[in-house]
């Protein structure tokens, strides 16, 4: 973002603001580190003081380094109010919108970009073929430096994907394979190396388990991510547990994370109080790590100036906003974000599923017959009350939990709008929907349930196993 004080300061969400004082601080202090002249360094910091004030004018708040303000958003008068309509963070998803959360204005309160159809057009123009059918339909939404990924690409300069999974059951639902997916997408069309960390010392600290459990979990957790396809020779898995204690470039850009973020820098982010055990506060950095290609000489050559591209879930952007604010701070380029929505529990879509509840989704073990009463039974439905006002008034396809589960699952772009259509103007029924989405996701997870059984202990070993991967550093 250009640093001109002309430009319209009062249009920019808070965190907008946080993002640019914390940009102009870097600004000024790289001027002074390189001696500039005192004129121009005068006048950043001069920006400086002006942003500073904006931000304290729009947010009530003085601001701290890495600390972002909290979720505000403007209202017409110019005051704030806080914004108490939808709960999002790492651990949280609540709103009271049968829709679901609004995610334009997520977009504002995490200052985050919309992936808007120019972005679309130009991510089709770069891998020279149709985008996936996830971000056609919006399922991922937002970024944080899509267009520098591209730049780089463009240029014929190296990057590389990292995601991951908290392993908190033995069995994943589909849901759960939403960024694994994307991200074998990605790196398919842009032939990059890609990482997949299993945070099973999350959840070891935050879950009731053993640290055997949380590490059996990860394993299990691994041989379903495997099945989804990804090549062994372009992707490394580790488990937290394991690799912290093999890689000194992992540690090392770990405890400097943790030397530049706050204990109140973490409380503000995160909600920690003061009865959370250290064990959490400490996390966050262990997440950052991967964002940094340094964490794995072994891949990238002891190179630390590889760009990382992230696809997640929009609630595991506070970690990365954390992340985004140090990377300068190490001498590390920011990591980049591709946002996804969330996948709703057959309930309704006002919270995620619970891996914890077997009727909040469909899980990758699940009998065709289980996936049969699940779906008729426990799938929200935006039908009318009866067949008669059904067919004179149609359905609400955006409430209606089937037809958000078919726009992940059903390829077919032409297929799905037809069931739009009818299901809209009454002509097909609650019923006749909630069939197709069983046969929609009957061989969808028996073919995932055979591909896992295809998926060794040894085979696990060998994705999780330290080493130099396909590529050339």
């Amino acid at each position: 973002m250009a640093d001109s004080p002309n430009c319209d300061l009062k249009s920019l969400s808070p965190l907008q603001l946080f993002e640019r004082v914390t940009e102009q601080g870097e600004k000024v202090r790289a001027l002074k580190a390189g001696k500039a002249p005192k004129d121009e360094i005068d006048a950043a910091v001069r920006m400086l003081l002006s942003l500073k004030l904006s931000y304290k004018t729009t947010t009530g708040q003085d601001y701290q380094a890495g600390l972002p303000p909290k979720d505000l958003v403007l209202i017409n008068n110019g005051t704030t109010k806080e914004e108490d309509e939808d709960l999002v963070d790492p651990w949280n998803v609540q709103t009271s919108n049968a829709k679901g959360v609004d995610y334009d204005k997520l977009i504002v309160r995490f200052g985050s970009s919309k992936i808007d159809t120019d972005l679309i057009n130009r991510i089709e123009r770069a891998i020279g073929q149709k985008p996936h059918h996830f971000l056609r339909r919006g399922i991922f939404f937002s970024h944080r430096d899509m267009d520098q990924v591209l730049d780089a690409y463009e240029n014929k300069k190296p990057f590389y994907l990292y995601t991951g999974r908290g392993p908190s059951s033995q069995a994943m639902h589909v849901g759960h394979l939403i960024p694994f997916l994307f991200t074998k997408w990605l790196q398919e069309v842009f032939d990059v190396p890609l990482v997949i960390q299993l945070t099973d010392d999350e959840k070891y600290l935050w879950k009731d388990m053993t640290i055997e459990k949380a590490y059996e979990y990860a394993r299990e957790n691994a041989k379903d991510i495997i099945a989804c396809g990804f090549d062994i020779n372009k992707t490394f898995i580790f488990s937290d547990l394991d690799y912290l204690g093999t890689s000194a470039g992992f540690y090392k850009n770990i405890v400097k994370v943790q030397k530049h973020v706050t204990f109140n820098q973490v409380k503000g982010i995160f909600g920690f109080t003061d009865s959370d055990c250290i064990g959490k506060i400490s996390f966050p950095a262990i997440q950052a790590a991967p964002s940094f290609s340094s964490s794995f000489p072994q891949i990238f050559n002891g190179k630390e100036n590889i760009q990382c591209l992230i696809p997640c879930a929009i609630d595991q952007d506070p970690y990365f906003r954390m992340t985004r604010d140090v990377a300068p701070r190490i001498g590390q380029p920011k990591p980049a974000l591709l946002h996804s929505v969330f996948f709703p529990a057959l309930q309704g879509a006002q919270t995620k599923m619970s891996a914890s509840d077997p009727n909040s989704s469909i899980f990758l073990t699940d009998t065709p017959k289980q996936i049969k009463t699940k779906i008729n039974k426990h799938a929200f439905s935006g039908g009318r009350d009866t067949i008669e006002e059904h067919r004179k008034y149609g359905g609400n396809c955006d409430v209606d939990v089937s037809f958000m589960y078919l726009t992940f699952f059903l390829e077919d772009d032409d297929r799905l709008e037809q069931l739009k259509q009818a299901y809209t103007s009454g002509e097909l029924l609650t019923g006749e929907l909630k069939k197709v989405l069983i046969e929609t996701m009957q061989p969808l997870v028996a073919a995932h349930q055979e591909r896992r059984k295809q998926v060794t202990d040894e085979i696990v070993k060998q994705f999780m196993t330290p080493r130099k991967l396909a590529f050339e550093f």
